[in-house]
């Protein structure tokens, strides 16, 4: 699927109305384990290997945890699910291999096999009907690293610009989705307005540089995307 349609059909899946964010003691519960889980991902993107061993070390302790406490039956509304316990369990695996790599210094390498765990957990949740606000934030996300991976191979032309700026245009519908889909005591969080306001700033900046068809603007721009987004999913996503 082209990256341009992956965007749309994320941005028309969070246009529908969504469920409870959260109905169940089991989804809490593992939302409770996602966060160590951001800051493992969060710490396995810097340079310090100390560092980033405490946190997938945490994180990897919050899952163990959290298989104890559901134990082999799985809980409402996992219950259909067939892939319930394998779903964990690769989870686990995902950290143990992670977990290796930064033993051995290799935290860029931890760094995107973490990323599995965000995958994971999401099909998890949405094969039996469960909406949190980490979905906002992982479309947000996958939107934003399709633009970062193909900016500089998209500005070579006037249709080239063209499908650059619908891309654009559903980076910009995600980051307003944030809004929109944050639980009430998100959006009561000065601190949680203060980073989405610095999310959809570089939203802002990067279209303005695409608007004015300035090469050069668009790739400072995309370099500023990452930061303001990284900071909101260690806290927030």
């Amino acid at each position: 699927m082209r990256p341009v349609a992956a965007g749309l059909l994320c941005a028309a899946a969070l246009s529908l109305p969504l469920p409870a964010l959260s109905a169940d003691a089991f989804t809490d519960a593992m939302q409770a384990a996602y966060v160590p889980y951001r800051a493992a991902l969060f710490r396995t993107n810097g340079k310090s290997q100390e560092e980033a061993a405490k946190a997938v070390e945490q994180a990897q302790q919050a899952w163990q945890a959290l298989r104890r406490q559901v134990g082999t039956k799985p809980p409402p509304p996992y219950e259909r699910d067939a892939k319930f316990d394998a779903t964990l369990a690769q989870v686990a695996t995902v950290y143990e291999r992670a977990a290796g790599e930064v033993r051995a210094n290799q935290l860029s390498a931890a760094h995107e096999t973490l990323e599995a765990v965000r995958g994971l957990l999401a099909e998890l949740r949405q094969s039996n009907n469960v909406v949190v606000f980490s979905d906002a934030m992982n479309a947000y996300h996958a939107q934003m690293e399709h633009l970062l991976e193909d900016g500089s191979k998209a500005l070579t032309d006037d249709a080239a610009w063209m499908e650059w700026m619908a891309r654009v245009g559903v980076l910009e519908y995600l980051g307003g989705a944030l809004r929109s889909n944050a639980p009430a005591a998100l959006l009561a969080d000065a601190d949680f307005e203060a980073h989405l306001k610095a999310v959809q700033g570089s939203v802002a900046a990067l279209r303005s540089a695409s608007l004015a068809h300035d090469a050069t603007a668009v790739r400072e721009a995309l370099g500023k995307l990452k930061g303001p987004y990284s900071r909101m999913f260690l806290k927030f996503g």
